[in-house]
């Protein structure tokens, strides 16, 4: 049943990429759903702090379209519980892809309302949206959660996803679907930085530096401008290596 749905969502997906070559009106969609690593956040307000889905659409040409619907504070299950991937659902159209990365809440097991246990509810969560994903004609791909920045006193990076990163690419080999391994690339970039300058790519401020910090901010879940831009390129490079037939829509 999993292998029949990835061949006849493969098959959608080739529909609605030889559509828009032959409509140049038409347009892929590219949506987003995730947590607040992800997310869009103010321009306005002082205020730093952005997710790397945010500067993702400004790497394409015309063609394709992000559509970034990821929030702060969500794991695969609030998100469903709340309605938001409703809204998604409805507005997939056979050629669209869909990007999902959760991990960073599902993993809060004091939080009722998100957590989910990674080889329970967290695969299951995943394999949900995958399979309605196929159902309205779109592409899932999976990513793994980002690193945090979790070096300990010796100076060694240390994995505070665990199974959750394990997960993802365990659904993603099962169903044969592109995977963006955001975790293992963020690691290599955390550790190539090394501990203090790192620090430029998470909030890490002064008092004083932003108005939105007045005591400074220490951070090291949550993207500064570089940190979003520097994990965005990163997640371009797997979707040069992933998703080949979207690699004519990229910015020179």
């Amino acid at each position: 049943m999993k292998r029949i749905l990835f061949v006849i969502g493969l098959l959608l997906v080739v529909v609605g990429i030889s559509s828009y070559k032959g409509n140049e009106k038409e347009e892929i969609t590219i949506f987003l759903i995730g947590d607040s690593t992800l997310a869009n956040k103010p321009y306005s307000g002082s205020n730093p702090e952005k997710g790397w889905g945010q500067v993702f659409g400004l790497y394409f040409k015309d063609g394709v379209k992000v559509e970034n619907h990821a929030l702060n504070g969500r794991s695969t299950k609030s998100f469903r519980d709340e309605g938001h991937w409703d809204k998604v659902y409805q507005s997939i159209r056979p050629g669209d892809y869909v990007l999902i990365e959760f991990g960073h809440n599902d993993q809060k097991e004091k939080s009722p309302d998100r957590y989910a246990a990674p080889d329970t509810d967290y695969r299951n969560n995943l394999i949900r949206y995958i399979e309605e994903t196929y159902e309205k004609g779109g592409k899932p791909i999976l990513a793994t959660p980002i690193s945090r920045r979790s070096f300990d006193e010796n100076g060694l990076l240390q994995d505070t996803h665990g199974r959750y990163s394990e997960v993802v690419r365990e659904v993603a080999e099962e169903f044969s679907l592109p995977l963006f391994d955001m975790h293992k690339k963020t690691i290599e970039v955390l550790e190539q930085f090394g501990v203090e300058k790192s620090k430029e790519l998470f909030l890490h401020y002064r008092p004083g530096d932003y108005a939105k910090f007045p005591e400074g901010r220490s951070d090291d879940t949550h993207l500064s401008p570089t940190g979003a831009f520097k994990f965005c390129d990163l997640a371009v490079e797997e979707l040069r290596r992933e998703l080949p037939e979207l690699v004519i829509f990229l910015k020179d």
